[in-house]
C-alpha cells in the first residue's frame, strides 16, 4: 500500500512539475468583449495548442518547460505573440483587429455580421424589443427551412403543413395574420389565394446572414404587425473573397416502413380547358389529358440539397458582389388517422390517410452595392423563391377509398434598388428604396377520385366518382420608400430627428375553376356502364373512363381580382443621454382596400372597397443600468387589415352550415406594451425577462351571424375587444466549449365569440334538436399557453467540432375555431428533439449531420369537449377528450459535406 501511494505521489509530482498547463482568455483590444474560436498554439510546438471556447478562454495542456511563446490567430486580427514565464496564473491575450482602412478610413463591405456576436449586439443596441438568429447559428442548427429556424426563438410557435414543417409563424400566440414579412427590411407579397401571410418554409435557411424577430413596432416600421415581424437578411458581400459550396443527401424513416407514392405531375396542363378555349366552351373527356393520373409506388429515393455562395469585392473594393443558391428535393410525408362520430353500431369511424409529399425547394438571390465615395452607396438586391410539392394522399375507410394528387408550386420574387446618402459630416443622412416584389400560386389539375368497396368489390364511386380543380392567384407589389434623419449634439446629448414615408399599390388576381365526373364506360353493357370494378376495368386510375358531370363553377367566390393602395408617413425622434435613450413617434397609414368579383353574382355586391387612416404612436424607452444591462419599455399602437378574401361577399353552403365573407368587416387594432429587462454578460451571452400586453380592438375572428333572411352564417366579424399577456424568459450561457441556450414563454389570451349549439328537444316525445346562439371565451387561435425550447452546444475550433442537441415543447393550442359552442379543436402539446454535429478539417472541408424528431413525436388534435360522443367508452381519448386526428411525421435524418475555398 505504501508502494502504491508512492508511485501515485511520484506520477502526480512528476505531472504538475513536468506537464504544466497555460489557462487564459483572449479579448479584443478594442471592445474588451471575449473571443470565440480563436487558434492559440506554442511557438515552435504546433502540436501543442488550443481554441477559444465559447466562453473565450481556453486550457493547453502538457507543457513541460518555460518559458514559452503562445501565439494566438483568428481571421480578421492581427497574430499576437506573448511570452509565459511559467504556469499557474491565468493569462489574458488581447487580439487587435486587422486594420480595413481603404483610402479615406471607412470599412467596405457589410459581411461578418453573421456571427452570434453580432446578433447579441444587435439585441443589445436595438431600441424595440427584437430577438436575432445568426447565420453561424442556422449553419449549425437541425434546421434547413427558415420556418424551422424561427421555432427557436423565444415566444415564437409554427403552424405545421402535412408534412410536419414548420410553415407560418405564430408570434406571442398571436396568429399568423397578425404578423407581417420582410426580405431585407421590405415586406413581400403572399402566394396564398386567400390571405396575406407568407409561408416561411418557401425559403431554404442557408441563404440567410441573420433572422430577426420583431416584436414592437417604431414608428418607421410598417404598423400592420399587432404580433411583430419576421426580416430575413440574406448573405452579404464579405470584405474578402468568399466561395462556399455544400452538398448532402437524407432519408425519412417514415418510408422504412411504407412505399413512396409518386405521380407524372410534368404531364399536367397548367390551364382548365375552359381557360385555354373560352368560358362558353362545352368542355368533353378529351379535353382532359390522363398521363397524370397514374399512381406510382415504390421505395421513396433518397433526399438531396446542395447550396453554393461567392463574394467578393471589386474596383478597389467599391463594388461588392454577394451571389447564392440554394435546391433541396425532399421526400416527405405521414401518416394520419382521422376518428369521426361512433355510427349506430357502435364504432367509431376512422379514416387512414397516407401523405407523400415530394418538395422541391429552389432559391438564388444577388446583392451588389457600390460606394461611390464614403458618403454615397448604391445597393441592387434580387432574389427569387420557388417550391413545389407534388403530393399523393391515399385515404382508406372501411368502405371507401379517396384519392388525391395534387401538385402545388409558390413563388416570390422581390427587386429591390436602395440609396444611402449622407451630408454635413454624416449629420443628415438620406436613404430611399424601389421595390417591385411579386408572389405566385398555382394548383392546377387537383385530381381527387373516390372509391367505393361493397362485398369485397371496389369499385368508382357513380355519383362524383372524381373532381379535377384548377387554382392560381398572383399578388404584385410596387412600392417606394424614403427616410431623411438628422442628428443634433449639445454636450452629452445626441438628438436624432427622422421622417419618412412610403406608398405600395398591390394587385392580386384569384382564379378557381372546378369539374365533377362520374364513371362511364360506353363499350359495356347499359346497365353497368357506370359500375367500373378495379382489376377488371381499371388497374391504375389513368385507365378509368369518366364523362364530365359539371363544370365551370366560374361563380365561385374564389375568382376576383383585388386591389389594396396604402400610404404611409412618419415623425421620429431619438433622444441619447448618458445612459438613456428614448424614442417617439407617430406614424400614420392610409388604407384604400377593394376587390371586383370576375363573374357577378345576383344578390351579392359585386365590387366594393374600404377607405381608412390609423394613427399608430410609439414610445420606446431604454435605460443603461450598467454597461451590460439595459432596461427597456415600450408603447406602440398597431393594425391588422382583412384578409382579400374576407372583405368578397362569397356565400357557400355546406351540408350543416352556410359560410359567407363579410364587405363590412373593419380592421383590427391593438395597443401593445413591453417591458423587458436583459443582462450580457459576455459577448455571446445574454439573459432576458420580458413581459408583454396586449389590448386588441375589434379583432377579427369567424362566429355565427343572423340577420340574413332566415339564414345564419358562418362568417368573419369583429367581436368587440380581446387581450393577450405573457412572461417571457431567455438565457445563453457558456462554459467553456459547451453551452446552453434556453428560452420559456407562459401566455395567455381571450376572445369572445358567437357559437351554434344544439339542445335536444324531447317535447312530444321527438328527438330533434332546437339550435341556439351562445357566446364563448376562449384563447385565441393558435395561442398556445408554454413553450419551451432548450438547447446544448458544444464547440472544438482547435479539432474542429461543432455539435448542438435542441430540445421544443409547444403548449396545447387552438388549432380549429369550431362553429359550435365549446367544440374547438386543439392541438395537443407538441414535444420535438432535433441534433446536429459537424465537424471541421483545415483544409476547409466540413461533414455535417442534422437529423430532426428523432423520436417521432405524433401531433395529436382533440375535442375537449363533444357531446355526440360524450359517455361513449369505444372512442380514442385523450385527457378525457375524443381525439380527431393522431399524426406521425417520421425521423428526418441527412448527412453531407461542405467546402470553403
Amino acid at each position: 500500500m505504501k508502494f502504491l501511494l508512492t508511485i501515485v505521489f511520484f506520477v502526480f509530482f512528476s505531472i504538475s512539475t513536468y506537464s504544466q498547463s497555460i489557462k487564459g482568455i483572449v479579448k479584443d483590444s478594442g471592445t474588451g468583449e471575449e473571443i470565440i474560436g480563436a487558434i492559440l498554439f506554442i511557438k515552435n510546438q504546433p502540436e501543442k495548442g488550443a481554441s477559444t471556447g465559447l466562453d473565450g478562454s481556453f486550457s493547453i495542456n502538457g507543457i513541460q518547460k518555460y518559458p514559452v511563446s503562445l501565439c494566438c490567430t483568428l481571421l480578421g486580427y492581427n497574430q499576437s505573440e506573448t511570452s509565459i514565464k511559467d504556469a499557474g496564473n491565468s493569462v489574458t491575450i488581447w487580439l487587435e483587429p486587422k486594420d480595413q482602412n481603404i483610402g479615406e478610413v471607412i470599412i467596405y463591405g457589410d459581411g461578418g455580421q453573421n456571427t452570434e456576436t453580432n446578433a447579441r449586439g444587435i439585441e443589445r443596441n436595438a431600441m424595440n424589443v427584437v430577438n436575432v438568429v445568426s447565420a453561424k447559428a442556422i449553419e449549425i442548427s437541425p434546421d434547413i427551412t427558415v420556418a424551422n429556424v424561427i421555432q427557436r426563438v423565444s415566444g415564437v410557435t409554427v403552424e405545421r403543413n402535412s408534412s410536419g414543417d414548420g410553415q407560418y409563424a405564430i408570434l406571442r400566440g398571436m396568429d399568423k395574420r397578425f404578423n407581417y414579412t420582410l426580405v431585407n427590411g421590405v415586406k413581400i407579397p403572399s402566394p396564398d389565394n386567400k390571405n396575406r401571410f407568407v409561408p416561411l418554409d418557401i425559403f431554404p435557411a442557408e441563404l440567410l446572414d441573420r433572422l430577426e424577430v420583431t416584436k414592437s413596432l417604431t414608428a418607421n416600421m410598417e404598423g400592420d404587425g399587432i404580433g411583430g415581424a419576421v426580416n430575413m437578411v440574406m448573405k452579404d458581400a464579405p470584405t474578402q473573397r468568399q466561395l462556399t459550396a455544400n452538398i448532402s443527401t437524407g432519408y425519412n424513416s417514415l418510408f422504412f416502413d411504407r412505399d413512396f407514392q409518386s405521380f407524372k405531375s410534368n404531364t399536367i396542363d397548367k390551364q382548365s380547358p375552359n381557360e385555354q378555349y373560352g368560358l362558353a366552351y362545352p368542355v368533353k373527356m378529351k379535353d382532359f389529358t390522363t398521363h397524370n393520373l397514374k399512381v406510382s409506388s415504390g421505395k421513396a429515393l433518397p433526399n438531396l440539397a446542395a447550396g453554393f455562395s461567392y463574394g467578393d469585392r471589386f474596383l478597389k473594393n467599391h463594388l461588392g458582389i454577394m451571389l447564392a443558391g440554394s435546391f433541396q428535393n425532399s421526400r416527405r410525408g405521414s401518416n394520419s388517422d382521422m376518428y369521426g362520430a361512433v355510427g349506430s353500431d357502435g364504432i367509431q369511424s376512422i379514416t387512414n390517410r397516407y401523405f407523400s409529399d415530394n418538395q422541391t425547394r429552389s432559391g438564388v438571390h444577388a446583392k451588389l452595392d457600390y460606394r461611390f465615395s464614403p458618403n454615397h452607396k448604391l445597393m441592387l438586391y434580387s432574389a427569387y423563391m420557388d417550391f413545389r410539392n407534388s403530393q399523393v394522399r391515399d385515404a382508406f375507410e372501411t368502405q371507401s377509398e379517396t384519392v388525391r394528387l395534387r401538385w402545388n408550386r409558390q413563388t416570390i420574387l422581390n427587386n429591390t434598388l436602395k440609396g444611402m446618402h449622407t451630408f454635413f459630416s454624416n449629420k443628415l443622412q438620406i436613404d430611399w428604396s424601389g421595390v417591385y416584389s411579386k408572389a405566385t400560386n398555382e394548383t392546377p389539375d387537383n385530381t381527387q377520385i373516390n372509391i367505393s368497396t361493397v362485398n369485397e368489390l371496389t369499385w368508382v364511386s357513380q355519383n362524383t366518382g372524381a373532381t379535377r380543380r384548377w387554382e392560381h392567384n398572383s399578388d404584385e407589389d410596387k412600392a417606394g420608400y424614403l427616410n431623411l434623419g438628422y442628428s443634433f449634439k449639445a454636450g452629452e446629448s445626441v438628438l436624432n430627428l427622422s421622417a419618412g414615408g412610403m406608398y405600395r399599390d398591390k394587385k392580386r388576381t384569384s382564379f378557381y375553376n372546378e369539374y365533377t365526373f362520374r364513371p362511364f364506360d360506353e363499350s359495356k353493357p347499359e346497365e353497368t356502364q357506370r359500375i367500373l370494378v378495379r382489376g377488371e376495368d381499371w388497374n391504375n386510375y389513368d385507365e378509368i373512363k369518366f364523362e364530365v358531370k359539371e363544370f365551370g363553377n366560374l361563380s365561385d367566390p374564389l375568382n376576383y381580382d383585388a386591389s389594396e393602395k396604402i400610404g404611409a408617413t412618419y415623425i421620429q425622434s431619438k433622444l441619447t443621454y448618458n445612459k438613456l435613450e428614448i424614442i417617439a413617434g407617430l406614424r400614420a397609414e392610409h388604407t384604400e382596400q377593394g376587390y371586383f368579383l370576375k363573374f357577378p353574382t345576383e344578390g351579392a355586391q359585386n365590387e366594393g372597397n374600404q377607405k381608412y387612416t390609423d394613427y399608430l404612436p410609439s414610445v420606446h424607452v431604454k435605460y443603461g443600468l450598467h454597461k451590460d444591462a439595459n432596461l427597456r419599455f415600450s408603447y406602440a399602437k398597431s393594425l391588422n387589415r382583412p384578409s382579400f378574401f374576407e372583405i368578397v361577399p362569397y356565400s357557400q353552403i355546406y351540408e350543416d352550415y352556410k359560410e359567407r365573407g363579410n364587405p363590412d368587416l373593419i380592421h383590427t387594432t391593438a395597443h401593445n406594451i413591453d417591458l423587458r429587462y436583459e443582462y450580457f454578460p459576455r459577448q455571446s451571452e445574454q439573459v432576458m425577462l420580458g413581459l408583454f400586453y396586449k389590448n386588441i380592438q375589434n379583432p377579427i375572428e369567424f362566429g355565427m351571424m343572423s340577420g340574413f333572411g332566415q339564414d345564419t352564417y358562418y362568417m368573419p366579424m369583429n367581436f368587440g375587444d380581446a387581450y393577450n399577456y405573457g412572461v417571457e424568459f431567455d438565457v445563453t450561457k457558456y462554459f467553456s466549449r459547451f453551452g446552453i441556450k434556453a428560452n420559456y414563454t407562459f401566455t395567455h389570451s381571450r376572445i369572445t365569440t358567437t357559437k351554434m349549439e344544439e339542445i335536444p328537444d324531447n317535447t312530444g316525445g321527438g328527438s330533434g334538436h332546437t339550435t341556439t346562439y351562445m357566446d364563448q371565451s376562449r384563447p385565441l387561435y393558435g395561442q398556445a399557453g408554454h413553450v419551451v425550447n432548450f438547447s446544448l452546444l458544444y464547440k472544438d475550433t482547435y479539432n474542429g467540432w461543432d455539435a448542438q442537441l435542441a430540445f421544443s415543447y409547444t403548449g396545447e393550442r387552438i388549432c380549429i375555431v369550431s362553429r359550435y359552442y365549446n367544440r374547438d379543436s386543439w392541438q395537443a402539446g407538441y414535444t420535438q428533439l432535433d441534433a446536429s454535429v459537424e465537424k471541421q478539417f483545415k483544409t476547409g472541408l466540413a461533414l455535417f449531420a442534422k437529423a430532426s424528431n428523432l423520436t417521432n413525436s405524433p401531433m395529436i388534435q382533440y375535442v375537449k369537449s363533444n357531446s355526440n360522443n360524450q359517455g361513449q367508452e369505444n372512442v380514442r381519448r385523450y385527457k378525457g377528450g375524443v381525439v380527431e386526428r393522431y399524426d406521425h411525421y417520421g425521423v428526418n435524418m441527412m448527412l453531407g459535406m461542405k467546402y470553403k475555398f
